[in-house]
């Protein structure tokens, strides 16, 4: 159903208010979650290996019923919302963990990080599908240029300000962790209210009579999003597996405190805001494909970066490098994701790529950490850098074979006419 531009506009901005608040929450629990297993729940490296990966777990189980259980509401934005509120409720009693018993305070943190990932996963899914309804194509990537900018500067701004509370405490003193739990649920009800804000044309999904199951295995019959779906995973495993590799480096190599944990993520979204706009421009002129295998050789040196040194300084501005590409990886990817799934059924194609990235979430973390086990840190971040070189390979291959042969297919059909 089309939107005026009046009501474009006006969806953009609440969506801008609404990811405000939701990156506040990330600023300031999700980022600290690390810090808080290892240093006051005395987490082991297979627990925090455990946080980043469950999480995958619970998103596989989680998209095909989200799927089903969207295409039943009218309304997506609704239910995206009581999903929000079920996720941000679930944060607040992660307040309670440091008063149970001391042996059990980690596992208990693990599994209920992985219970809250299934409610955040299937509004993720509803939250995609809603606003490629409501922000058209040729809008999308001026719009999450801006969106992204945004709620970079805002998610900076939540990140230090966290790091410098939780500083003022013993590295092992729960109460500034409990406080920000708090603080965050409140915020979700804000975020929760500006969502409901938004202009949603109330039209009942279309009955989808072939069964989800089926329709989600019709996407790898659609080359455009199979090629892209391949790319996206070699790439992401290879980026995934180093995500708890950086934070045990961090935290027990380079001894970082939650101050310098609030740099390292500052100077990361500092570099994302100044690049996010630049980004943008260059996927406009050279296409989505071609600035992923740039952004993809950018990440290729992130691990690399880190392992060259235990410097607290140096790795602050490894990150300030890193974010560079971060913000292109996330943005080009979410863009290319929409543009490669066709309107009908669109839900079924972002089900199936979340799934996708999911498994990859299962195994590529606790992969990262048995390598780490096995091999040391230096050579387990060097197989992430290669994998993550590979994916680059084969946004570029993309581009060179499969895209370029659809245009001449295109103008062979024009001239023929």
């Amino acid at each position: 159903m089309n939107y005026t531009p009046q009501e474009i506009h006006k969806n953009e901005r609440l969506s801008i208010y609404n990811g405000a608040f939701s990156i506040i929450i990330v600023g300031f629990i999700t980022n600290f979650i690390p810090l808080f297993a290892i240093e006051v729940l005395d987490a082991s490296n297979t627990q925090v290996g455990l946080i980043s990966s469950l999480p995958s777990i619970m998103i596989i189980l989680s998209m095909i019923p989200g799927a089903i259980w969207m295409d039943r509401f009218e309304s997506k934005k609704k239910f995206t919302a009581i999903n929000i509120l079920a996720a941000r409720f679930l944060f607040l009693l992660l307040l309670f963990v440091p008063l149970i018993p001391l042996a059990n305070q980690a596992w208990v943190l693990v599994v209920m990080i992985a219970v809250m990932n299934f409610p955040i996963a299937v509004s993720t899914l509803s939250w995609q599908s809603l606003i490629g309804d409501l922000v058209p194509d040729e809008r999308r990537g001026q719009f999450f240029s801006q969106r992204g900018r945004i709620l970079t500067i805002v998610g900076m701004i939540t990140t230090i300000a966290a790091g410098l509370m939780i500083n003022l405490f013993d590295s092992n003193d729960p109460y500034p962790f409990q406080a920000l739990f708090i603080v965050g649920f409140l915020f979700g009800l804000a975020e929760i209210y500006f969502l409901m804000k938004h202009i949603e044309h109330g039209e009942k999904s279309e009955k989808n009579q072939e069964g989800m199951f089926k329709t989600i295995f019709k996407t790898f019959k659609h080359k455009p999003y199979l090629y892209f779906l391949v790319c996206a995973c070699l790439f992401n495993f290879g980026w995934q597996m180093a995500w708890p590799l950086f934070t045990i480096y961090q935290i027990n190599y380079a001894h970082a405190n939650a101050l310098w944990i609030s740099i390292f993520t500052v100077l990361n979204q500092v570099a994302q805001i100044v690049s996010y706009k630049w980004w943008g421009k260059m996927a406009d002129k050279w296409g989505n494909s071609t600035m992923l295998f740039v952004c993809a050789i950018g990440m290729t040196t992130a691990p690399i970066l880190t392992i060259l040194t235990k410097n607290l300084y140096v790795l602050a501005l490894s990150n300030l490098w890193t974010g560079l590409f971060v913000s292109g990886t996330t943005l080009l990817l979410f863009n290319q994701v929409l543009r490669v799934s066709p309107n009908q059924h669109r839900t079924s194609y972002l089900a199936n790529y979340n799934l996708m990235i999911a498994f990859i979430g299962c195994i590529a973390p606790q992969l990262g950490v048995l390598l780490l086990d096995y091999l040391g840190m230096i050579k387990a971040m060097s197989i992430s850098s290669v994998f993550r070189l590979l994916g680059g390979i084969s946004f570029l291959f993309v581009v060179f074979y499969f895209e370029n042969n659809s245009r001449n297919k295109k103008k062979l059909v024009k001239a023929s006419v």
